[in-house]
């Protein structure tokens, strides 16, 4: 059997960024530290920090008042304006590990809403990047959309000017749809200076339609609500991959699923850590005598700086 490792694949900038805020906050202030909702969307990783002593909550109150003090950590998809305000008024010791170009589209909406536009935003309701985008602008400033089926309900006056804004993990060629749409509705609709789609996820989505014509099946390692996985699986089988599944350890495949498939692509998002897919490599090394090629399409340096609060003096 050959294995096909697309290329880049697995962490991005800021996942590798918010993982480091929660490893030197415990290294610099010790155990407990509080994380409100995943750190990123990924069980590995999440169970990792925990036995480290990382807390994870899915609401500031769930923190005990005696450990006001501690510190809790915003997660990579961001928070509305109101969980800022909350840790404020609860005299919290906070550290944001938002992405920054999760932080980039943040900002973006509220150049917007201050030169009097009124948002639209692609993205996926429920998906915690959604409520922090959102809560960026006063409720009601801003319409979200998720399809072009979405845009065609919209009932906006000619007269309301209007920008969109993207979710940072979506489907490129989908979300290029959508916007195509958004434009033809609303020829003076603005929109970003640069494209909201994250360049890891756009370079993961590249990577697998570079070998989805190759592949008989892909696997793609990532969380079952992590939207960049997800949406690697949508690609393989919108570009030639007779079929794909998302899985979250080697222990999750099914092996019969495979069937009598020779070429096997492999990839993983942006929240799964190496050590997984390595994990998987060799479950099929103990099964097949397998051939392993790396397809690689683009090389990623991109670092982000971690917050002041946690730099090395």
């Amino acid at each position: 059997m050959t294995l096909l490792l697309a290329a880049p694949r697995g962490f991005c900038a800021g996942v590798d960024r918010a993982i480091q805020i929660v490893e030197r906050a415990l290294e610099r202030f010790g155990a407990p530290v509080y994380v409100r909702h995943e750190i990123v969307h990924n069980k590995y990783v999440v169970d990792a920090l925990r036995d480290k002593g990382a807390v994870f909550v899915e609401e500031l109150s769930e923190i005990p008042g005696e450990h006001t003090d501690r510190p809790v950590v915003f997660s990579a998809h961001g928070v509305a304006k109101s969980v800022h305000d909350d840790a404020k008024g609860r005299n919290m010791f906070a550290i944001d590990a938002t992405c920054p170009l999760v932080t980039k589209v943040h900002n973006e909406a509220q150049r917007h809403w201050r030169e009097g536009r009124k948002v639209i935003l692609i993205g996926h309701a429920g998906h915690p990047e959604v409520f922090g985008t959102m809560g960026q602008l006063p409720e009601g400033a801003v319409i979200l959309v998720e399809n072009i089926a979405d845009v065609e309900k919209l009932t906006i006056s000619d007269d309301t000017a209007l920008a969109y804004a993207t979710q940072t993990t979506l489907s490129v060629d989908d979300t290029a749809e959508v916007i195509e749409a958004l434009k033809k509705k609303f020829p003076k609709i603005a929109g970003p200076g640069r494209e909201d789609i994250c360049y890891a996820t756009t370079n993961r989505q590249e990577a697998v339609k570079a070998i989805a014509p190759k592949i008989d099946a892909l696997l793609v390692i990532g969380a079952p609500n992590s939207s960049n996985s997800n949406r690697l699986v949508e690609v393989a089988k919108n570009y030639g991959c007779p079929q794909a599944m998302l899985i979250q350890r080697a222990a999750d495949i099914d092996w019969n699923w495979l069937g009598a498939a020779k070429i096997v692509g492999l990839t993983a998002g942006a929240s799964a850590p190496d050590v997984l897919v390595d994990e998987v490599v060799e479950a099929f090394k103990q099964r097949f005598n397998i051939k392993l090629d790396v397809v690689t399409i683009r090389e990623e340096n991109v670092t982000f700086r971690l917050p002041r609060q946690l730099e090395v003096a």
